[in-house]
């Protein structure tokens, strides 16, 4: 790819080349915390990074991608005060803070595996990486920039001269003498590095640290997690735009404060989804889960179709009518494709054809991956009478490795997932609705119990499985590979 790559820098509040500080983007993104559903404005953040990552590979870059599991720190407040979300969480629902975080980090990868969103190289969960924090509370600590209170301990932020820059913070936001409710902090923009566990109370999740019994801040997880894994400065940080203003503007003050280098060149956030009451937010009770659009009869792709109907940095507000429109319009790009696809092989164009073909959709990408445009731009192609139906064809497949709309899958298969079999072998699921991970797990068991039986000569065994799987609308067939394709009606 010999365009420029240009994405917009929150530091800078500008568009910029972007240009990786090595031979590999190190790129970190704040993940989910789990001790509810992921709702669909946290997933347009998601989508908008997976495009982000998919942009630089097809550019050729070699990336590193980390993402963390917040699975304790996060209290209900940002001025750190309340309690912990996920023991919250865990007290609402009767069971232990280790099983909320299980089940709902087995949620969150069922969403992003719905929405076509590719799995990071590393993810990272905060319980696992509780000593990395303390060494680096330790080291702000040996830097002087810490105090203790009585609930725990505290970054200065009057001792970082550079804190309110990255978030353009008004000076008045950090006058000193403000109290809260839960200890006296110097300045109201000073955060917890360590709370200490209430003495009268056992939390479920705590560990010894030399300040006492206790558990990490939100802020310094992020922190002590990417550097762990990725070089610093850290090529791209991500998130979404609620984090500039406290979690990464207290991210910056921490690991500059211990490191005294620069944490990350690219800072990269996506806008809300927001309703007509305002963001989209677990705490308000107006989010809708992706599982609320699937029980409506909506594919979750249509969802994915329908965070490209605005930029990443602009908001965008949900309507039903909305996203029914994107559905029946991804409907109808699938119906284009594949009215082009019995005709095309993909050695049929050449690439500096193909570039020419898609030149407007690449620069679309390349201007901060602009999707509105880049959708429009295969729209046009597909109804180009300048262009060949192998022309039309590749494109789309090309086009896809950005979209992740699967649109060379015919219509009428909204659903299509591949898993592999504890055998190794692959296993295609194709299906008019989506399925459940209990559903796909019990297809993918029943195709490698048959794959078993007819490799031990056992036919009688392998046909009845396959007339027990086509009582249940599942019709199985063999490929030439040794895999499995499960079409369901």
């Amino acid at each position: 790819m010999d365009r420029k790559l240009y994405l917009y820098n929150t530091a800078a509040r500008e568009k910029q080349q972007f240009q990786p500080a090595g031979t590999m983007v190190g790129m970190y993104c704040c993940g989910p915390t789990v001790y509810n559903y992921a709702h669909i404005g946290n997933l347009r953040t998601y989508l908008f990074e997976d495009v982000l990552k998919r942009t630089l590979d097809a550019f050729g870059f070699t990336v590193r991608h980390v993402v963390n599991i917040t699975d304790v720190g996060h209290l209900v407040s940002d001025a750190d005060e309340g309690e912990d979300k996920m023991e919250k969480g865990a007290r609402k629902e009767g069971k232990t803070v280790w099983e909320i975080a299980r089940f709902y980090t087995d949620r969150f990868m069922e969403n992003t595996r719905d929405l076509n969103i590719r799995q990071p190289d590393l993810w990272t969960r905060a319980t696992d990486h509780i000593p990395e924090m303390i060494a680096m509370i330790r080291t702000l600590e040996d830097n002087g920039f810490t105090y203790r209170t009585a609930d725990g301990i505290y970054f200065d932020t009057l001792k970082f001269p550079a804190y309110r820059d990255f978030a353009r913070l008004e000076a008045d936001s950090i006058k000193p003498g403000a109290r809260v409710d839960m200890g006296d902090k110097h300045t109201p923009t000073d955060f917890a590095l360590w709370k200490f566990s209430p003495p009268d109370v056992k939390r479920q999740m705590e560990w010894q640290s030399p300040w006492g019994v206790g558990f990490p801040g939100w802020h310094i997880e992020c922190s002590a997690m990417s550097l762990k894994y990725l070089s610093q400065p850290l090529d791209i940080h991500c998130g979404g735009t609620d984090h500039i203003r406290v979690h990464h503007t207290n991210e910056i003050a921490q690991v500059e404060a211990a490191t005294g280098k620069k944490f990350a060149n690219f800072w990269i956030h996506g806008e809300f989804l927001v309703m007509d009451s305002g963001k989209m937010a677990k705490s308000a009770g107006n989010f809708l889960t992706l599982d609320t659009l699937k029980a409506e009869g909506l594919r979750p792709l249509a969802y994915r179709m329908f965070s490209f109907t605005a930029h990443y940095r602009s908001p965008l507000t949900f309507s039903w009518d909305g996203l029914k429109a994107s559905e029946q319009s991804l409907k109808n790009l699938k119906k284009l494709i594949s009215d082009s696809a019995e005709a095309c092989a993909d050695d049929a164009v050449g690439s500096t054809r193909m570039n020419e073909v898609l030149a407007s959709f690449w620069d679309a990408v390349a201007d901060d991956l602009n999707m509105p445009r880049a959708i429009a731009a295969l729209w046009d192609v597909l109804h180009g009478a300048s262009f060949s139906r192998q022309e039309k064809f590749l494109a789309a497949k090309t086009a896809d490795t950005i979209l992740g709309l699967d649109l060379l899958s015919p219509e009428g298969e909204g659903f299509c997932r591949e898993v592999i079999a504890d055998d190794g072998k692959k296993v295609t699921i194709i299906a008019q609705r989506p399925l459940s991970q209990d559903e796909i797990a019990q297809i993918a068991v029943k195709a490698r119990d048959r794959r078993r039986a007819r490799a031990e000569k056992q036919f009688a065994a392998a046909d009845a499985i396959r007339a027990e799987m086509k009582s249940q609308g599942v019709e199985l067939k063999d490929m030439p590979d040794g895999s499995t394709e499960c079409r369901i009606g």
